[in-house]
């Protein structure tokens, strides 16, 4: 078992544990800080089919009382019609401010669970209980909480820190290969920003990963939890200009995400899109090298996650950029790496980037 402890300046310091068997060993780790009584485990149709049962006995095994709100499986779950229908159920729950929720889930239910949960009586106490690799190696640590608007993605949610991370990546064996790649994008983009160190070990470890070995997945995703739990620390609401680094390929991303149709595309694979785009993006801007882009190319493909062959007007993907939450007085701000591990964010002009983006759909077969 791997037990990372996240220290924030001002906020109370919680634990992310890391091994095979934890949704069956969730009420005891719960039991070891919260004393309260009642506990709303939010969850989806998929999960729920796999992990509810035994996660729902090891809480009443420590003397919970259990509710449950499933939600539909599927990035339209991040919906404010969703979030309100939960919180009319957390009130029938009979939920209160010594209550808690258990996110028992992906990306999807982490977000919608934490956001409802941080927003009920002004704050409840949140635990995640990621179920796949890329809310293991990213969205369950750090505290963002969001739900997505017709406009655009992410764009309604909260800082709020969680009192627990529990990843049993025993869940993993079963995840599509699809949910796979999608992690894959975000472990990629968290070796290249954090250092050459990790960038070159998830390099020779590809056929690993691709295999499933459970001692590389165990250490790939502590490797982004230690990486994103350092980044936090130094700027829990993105105030400060270090936190940022964590949306290298965002920008794109969501504008893909966006135009495509939630769901389309994972988000993990609009994210892979976003890192090409904007590395060469830092080969004009920075000077970075083209060895640099074509290494990120190619352990990008490694990992199963070739270039998005998404035909969309450029006019129109800056358009969704310049709603990004990221714009400041107009301008777009993109994470640019100059190389592994060496990274600035850049304020870019429009035609700049529009020149890009012309280039990018020109060079779809």
């Amino acid at each position: 078992m791997a037990r990372i402890v996240v220290e924030i300046p001002g906020e109370r310091a919680y634990d992310v544990v890391v091994s095979a068997g934890q949704i069956d060993r969730l009420g005891a780790e719960m039991r070891a800080f919260d004393g309260n009584q009642k506990a709303l485990i939010v969850t989806d149709t998929e999960v729920a089919a796999r992990y509810l049962d035994p996660a729902k006995a090891s809480l009443k095994q420590v003397g919970y009382q259990v509710s449950v709100i499933t939600v539909p499986a599927g990035e339209s779950a991040k919906s404010v019609e969703c979030a309100s229908e939960i919180w009319h159920a957390m009130v029938e729950c009979g939920l209160n401010r010594d209550s808690v929720v258990v996110a028992l889930g992906g990306g999807v239910v982490g977000d919608l669970a934490g956001f409802t949960g941080s927003t009920f009586m002004r704050g409840l106490r949140i635990v995640q209980v990621p179920t796949t690799l890329l809310s293991m190696v990213d969205s369950s640590v750090g505290g963002k909480t969001a739900i997505n608007l017709e406009s655009g993605k992410n764009l309604v949610g909260t800082f709020c820190q969680p009192s627990l991370v529990c990843a049993d990546v025993a869940t993993l064996a079963t995840l599509p290969e699809r949910e796979w790649a999608c992690g894959c994008g975000e472990i990629a983009k968290s070796a290249v920003i954090d250092s050459e160190d990790f960038f070159f070990w998830l390099y020779g470890h590809t056929d690993q990963l691709a295999a499933r070995e459970p001692e590389t997945v165990k250490e790939a995703v502590q490797r982004c939890i230690v990486f994103k739990a350092s980044v936090v620390a130094r700027d829990q609401e993105e105030t400060k200009g270090v936190r940022e680094c964590l949306n290298y390929g965002h920008t794109l991303a969501h504008a893909i995400e966006t135009e495509a149709g939630y769901g389309v595309y994972s988000h993990g694979h609009a994210v892979a899109q976003g890192m090409r785009f904007a590395s060469r993006l830092a080969v004009a801007h920075l000077g970075a090298s083209m060895e640099f882009v074509q290494t990120q190319d190619a352990l990008l493909d490694a990992l199963g996650l070739p270039e998005l062959q998404l035909k969309a007007e450029p006019e129109r993907l800056l358009h969704l950029m310049k709603g990004d939450k990221k714009v400041r007085s107009g301008k777009l701000r993109f994470v640019l790496p100059r190389a592994c591990g060496e990274w600035e964010v850049c304020e870019l002009e429009d035609e700049f980037v529009l020149e890009y983006l012309q280039a990018w759909q020109r060079s779809i077969s």
